[in-house]
């Protein structure tokens, strides 16, 4: 019998750049592009600090760059900062199935990965691909949210496959990686309910630097607990409950699942993107928010559990609470027009006028949308007004998403966007024309240098 292990180390080992079609390289050079952004966008947060301020206490003699600041840190800890930074925005793209998360946040694994082993462009591009495919493809066979466990348990597994590709482990160390991934890093749900903390944009990144922990560890022999999954202490009994089996890789006539990867118009939750879709598209129809006597928003069971499912997403008390309150960025769109970063500041979070219109918010699941999920994250949306008038909206494919994809130009826009207030334009430029053309990068490292902000 083939473990899942070895499944997941034949597949990492064997991909080539080569195999991949033109369509997949171009968007692994986009979501890379998108991921990036959504990093510089993320340098000044708090959260991002205090990483990099750990980051920058550490000195190594195998080394690796922080981005923004281009300090050299150890490459568990360089990566960390970096996916904090590229994950705090709650910007970067996702999927959605039966566990729905960040596969971008693998980014930065592969980026420390990429630099350490000074990989090249191609060779970054196929490790993006390969964390992707291990991500969804998990993601597709098991829930783990009502079994208490949040979604980078499975983060953990796509960053090491991404560490263990760029490191050029052998099958055999790329199967003793993933064992020493998997067994010690098992993360609990609880950090994205409730008054969420700051550690909801650390989670993935804490994975990410346990992954390239356990991919340094394999690479100097050392071998974990066998096998990770079919064992009778092992994930399919501890974690997912019971056993599964993963779908065929990309690849040949299988497709890739990158390709079914959605980009974030706003910097939200996922399934708030086509809510506050819906929400601007009934904004016209209306003279002042005044007249607003409720809004009913009909939506899936996963998005009402994840982002309306507590007391606190009708109050947010910080932002990492509010961007994942459905109440709170539908009226952030009815107010103003449009849900942007600063939306999420203390002004906007204690605002009595902004918490009493999310009040008028009422959330209740639809069988629509159920039925058409996870391909689609339907949105039916109903604004009643004072003067008994009632406007409805339905959104299925948010701007962004794989079935309504930004054109290149969108991506770029977003990207300067995000590097406005930390780069200057000529270096803007220069980062997005190395990135577009990542596949002829001699120099990953040389790349991730184009980010410094201030002095560094």
């Amino acid at each position: 019998m083939t473990t899942i292990v070895e499944y997941l180390a034949s597949y990492v080992t064997s991909l080539r750049f080569e195999d991949l079609p033109p369509e997949v390289v171009h968007q692994a050079k986009r979501l890379i592009v998108d991921s990036i952004g959504c990093a510089i966008g993320g340098y000044s947060a708090r959260p991002a600090q205090i990483a990099r301020q750990i980051a920058h206490a550490i000195t190594a003699e195998r080394s690796a760059t922080v981005i923004g600041s281009l300090k050299p840190s150890s490459p568990d800890l360089a990566c960390f900062a970096n996916g904090v930074m590229l994950r705090y925005l709650d910007f970067n793209d996702g999927y959605t199935s039966s566990e729905s998360g960040h596969p971008s946040d693998s980014i930065a694994a592969a980026l420390t990965a990429a630099e350490v082993a000074g990989a090249n462009g191609r060779e970054l591009i196929a490790a993006v691909v390969i964390a992707y495919e291990v991500f969804c493809r998990i993601c597709d066979q098991v829930d783990l949210k009502p079994l208490g466990f949040d979604h980078v348990t499975i983060g953990g597994m796509a960053s090491t496959a991404a560490a263990a590709r760029l490191y050029g482990l052998s099958e055999t160390q790329t199967r003793e990686a993933f064992n020493l991934g998997i067994a010690p890093n098992i993360a609990l749900y609880q950090t994205r309910i409730g008054s969420v903390s700051m550690w909801k944009g650390c989670a993935y990144a804490n994975a990410s630097r346990n992954a390239i922990f356990a991919a340094t560890l394999a690479s100097l022999g050392m071998t974990g607990p066998d096998p990770i999954f079919e064992g009778i202490g092992g994930y399919f009994k501890a974690v997912s409950r019971e056993p599964f089996t993963l779908a065929p890789f990309g690849g040949g006539d299988q497709p890739y699942k990158i390709m079914e990867c959605s980009i974030k118009r706003f910097p939200l939750g996922q399934y708030s993107q086509t809510v506050v879709e819906a929400a601007l598209e009934l904004r016209s129809k209306i003279r002042d928010i005044a007249e607003i006597d409720e809004i009913r928003v009909a939506t899936v069971r996963s998005a009402i559990r994840l982002m309306a499912g507590d007391p606190e997403k009708w109050r947010p008390a910080n932002r990492e609470t509010a961007d994942h309150s459905l109440p709170y960025t539908v009226a952030v769109a009815l107010r103003y027009g449009t849900v942007e970063r600063q939306h999420f500041d203390e002004r906007y979070l204690h605002d009595p006028a902004l918490l009493e219109l999310a009040q008028r918010v009422k959330v209740e699941h639809s069988e629509a949308a159920e039925r058409r999920a996870p391909e689609a994250m339907l949105c039916e949306l109903a604004l009643a007004t004072r003067s008994g008038q009632t406007f409805r909206a339905e959104v299925a494919y948010h701007r962004g998403h794989y079935k309504n994809p930004m054109t290149d130009g969108e991506v770029e826009n977003k990207f300067r966007s995000l590097c406005a207030d930390s780069l200057p334009a000529e270096r803007t430029n220069e980062l997005l024309e190395r990135l577009w053309h990542l596949d002829a990068a001699t120099d990953v490292g040389g790349i991730i240098r184009l980010t410094q902000i201030g002095a560094a």
